[in-house]
């Protein structure tokens, strides 16, 4: 997506997993959402393979690089939207070591989406309810 010059949002309805997750980090920095019981799932490249074992070590070898180019690019749009270096790599690579399930508020805690939408109603509310705050303190 970083391709496309237009701002791209990107918005998690129910969940996104794998490689769905990938691509819902990788919307536009502010611009990434979730509805409020949306689930995202993170995890390493999975695949499989057989045949002789020299095969089997050059699609494991791919893979590998696969996972190496996918912590890259989890950990550059997950970083951008603090603007800087939250995570290193390393530890971009843990937190995709097993299926990781995050709720909304973890995935925006984390860094992979932005906002997590609402009901215009509670939105209003809760803005409200801020301004309200900030008029009754001296």
């Amino acid at each position: 997506m970083t391709y496309i010059k237009s701002p791209v949002s990107t918005v998690c309805l129910g969940a996104a997993s794998s490689m769905a997750a990938l691509l819902l980090t990788g919307g536009e920095a502010g611009k990434r959402y979730a509805l409020p019981h949306s689930s995202v799932m993170i995890h390493q490249p999975l695949g499989g393979t057989q045949g002789q074992a020299s095969d089997i070590l050059i699609y494991a070898n791919q893979i590998q690089r696969i996972r190496k180019q996918i912590n890259e690019i989890m950990k550059r749009h997950i970083n951008k939207s603090f603007g800087h270096d939250k995570y290193s790599l390393e530890e971009i690579h843990d937190l995709m070591e097993r299926d990781n399930y995050l709720s909304a508020e973890e995935a925006k805690s984390m860094g992979v989406i932005d906002e997590i939408l609402t009901r215009r109603e509670e939105k209003d509310l809760k803005e409200k309810d801020s301004t309200e705050e900030h008029k009754t303190k001296p």
